[in-house]
């Protein structure tokens, strides 16, 4: 019996060793030094705006949303894209400006040929050099490579290594990090 109550009893610790590690690992959400927690962001605003015509639309992912923006492009054409982030009414990307060498944009086009060139200024370029994506340009091949394509945009924070080169479909890659944001972008035209 008393081997039942020992047995009984380094479960229960461990179980608790164990909740207590999953704990402290899902912290750096509520982290008070984090510049920007996940849980502050409820949109990701895309303004396109066409070079050709000088017009531009926004479009909004609303986070954990199940319906996805479509933004519509046009083959052989030219875009200036800024990124916006919100946390309800309020524009948030500043915080990011102000933590530019702990964050970086990977934009993924998987069935799109799409040129990505990062045109941000000093307000959102890193130490090391590289742009944040807070700006860019998108010259569009083609759309449409395969059927429903999409840009799959992913805000990372704290990477150790960042790359704006192309990796395979996406425009950017890094080593190390979290997520901060992902948003997934319709693409048509």
């Amino acid at each position: 019996m008393k081997k039942l109550i020992n047995k009984n009893h380094f479960k229960s610790l461990l179980a608790l060793f164990i909740l207590s590690i999953a704990v402290i690992g899902c912290q750096r959400d509520t982290d008070p030094g984090d510049d920007l927690p996940q849980e502050d962001l409820t949109a990701i605003v895309l303004r396109v705006t066409n070079l050709s015509t000088n017009v531009t639309k926004e479009f909004t992912y609303n986070v954990a949303s199940e319906v996805n923006p479509v933004i519509n492009l046009e083959d052989g054409k030219s875009y200036r894209v800024e990124a916006v982030f919100k946390n309800g009414d309020k524009d948030v990307t500043q915080q990011i400006k102000d933590a530019k060498d702990e964050h970086f944009l990977i934009f993924n086009f998987p069935k799109s040929t799409i040129k990505v060139t990062r045109n941000d200024g000093a307000s959102s370029t890193r130490k090391d050099g590289n742009k944040v994506g807070l700006v860019t340009q998108w010259d569009v091949a083609k759309i449409m490579n395969a059927s429903s394509p999409v840009l799959k945009l992913t805000l990372i924070h704290e990477p150790a290594t960042v790359s704006e080169a192309q990796n395979g479909s996406a425009w950017g890659s890094v080593t190390g990090g979290e997520t901060d944001a992902e948003a997934t972008f319709g693409l048509a035209n």
